[in-house]
């Protein structure tokens, strides 16, 4: 009896959530909006795709070629400027360079994408200046410029996007990335709960793998690097198959990432311009379909999952 009603309940809910995320704010060719991470991939793909559709666009490059290349390939309103987030000095001239720009309207949005995952390795072949390269760059960078940028925001009733990863729900290898990712989520989440009542809207973004530079030969050649310069012991103790298992295991995910970058972009615009926008996005099949789920499940069905892809040490230790 109940079946009927429950059915039509739910149909009605579902075109009401899809109703709603359909609607867009307007008047938005006068919103600025700045990208960290624009010399390629994601960043880079986002600014070129907010350009086309009239949004004004602040792009933080890396370097000069990456901001030469872009301002090639887009619109006199796009404006670039040369930023490394992990040095404190270069985030705060980059917001002056902001201020001048935005003046009392303040900054409609700001997308934290700037990131690395060099180097990537497991645990046990690393060191704590490792883990600091990518936690000063992913997680302590990202919250310099939020908390930099954060009264312009305010003062426009923005929106912040923070690039996070599937790897900010569960972690896979070893390296400062997950740990970053993970540290985004909960400042995100904060931020969010924070903001809300300023009228700021944030929204983290779990990309799955996408062949982005993250996902690149630095990568690879870096873990040789840190393979060779391991001391004895532990290579005998990982034995050099072990090695071998990892770097293809990586070489696979690189093989097996994602080329349509619009996936990603498309959540973040929507999470700029939506008048309803998610606290969360999710990007890619294998996010949704594998990652998400099995982040949900107990722990020791998760780990037995993982552990068909995860290499072997050599020799056990008893």
């Amino acid at each position: 009896m109940w079946l009927p009603l429950l059915v039509v309940a739910l149909a009605l809910l579902l075109v009401y959530r899809w109703h709603r995320q359909k609607q867009i704010l307007e008047n938005l060719s006068d919103k600025y909006v700045l990208i960290t991470g624009c010399d390629t991939g994601l960043g880079n793909v986002l600014a070129k795709q907010l350009d086309r559709h009239g949004m004004r666009v602040l792009a933080a490059c890396l370097t000069e070629k990456g901001a030469e290349d872009l301002k090639k390939e887009t619109s006199s309103r796009l404006q670039t400027a040369i930023v490394d987030i992990s040095d404190s000095q270069s985030v705060s001239s980059a917001v002056e360079w902001v201020t001048r720009i935005v003046g009392d309207a303040g900054l409609w949005g700001l997308v934290n994408n700037a990131g690395t995952i060099v180097p990537a390795a497991p645990i046990g072949w690393l060191k704590k200046e490792d883990y600091a390269r990518v936690l000063n760059i992913n997680l302590l960078g990202t919250v310099d410029v939020t908390l930099k940028l954060l009264p312009l925001v305010r003062r426009a009733r923005g929106r912040i996007i923070i690039v996070s990863s599937i790897l900010g729900r569960l972690s896979v290898f070893g390296g400062g990335y997950a740990l970053s990712k993970f540290g985004l989520e909960a400042f995100g989440d904060s931020l969010r709960r924070e903001l809300s009542s300023f009228g700021v809207k944030v929204s983290i973004v779990e990309p799955g793998a996408f062949k982005t530079s993250i996902i690149s030969s630095p990568a690879f050649e870096g873990l040789a690097q840190i393979w060779k310069n391991l001391p004895a012991e532990i290579k005998e103790s990982y034995g050099e198959q072990y090695y071998k298992k990892f770097a293809q295991t990586f070489q696979a995910l690189a093989d097996a990432a994602s080329s349509t970058f619009y996936k990603v972009s498309d959540c973040m615009e929507h999470a700029l311009t939506a008048c309803h926008p998610w606290t969360r996005y999710s990007a890619g099949w294998d996010a949704k379909l594998y990652f998400i789920p099995l982040s949900y499940l107990p722990t020791c069905i998760s780990d037995l999952l993982l552990s068909v892809y995860l290499p072997k040490p050599y020799r056990r230790v008893e």
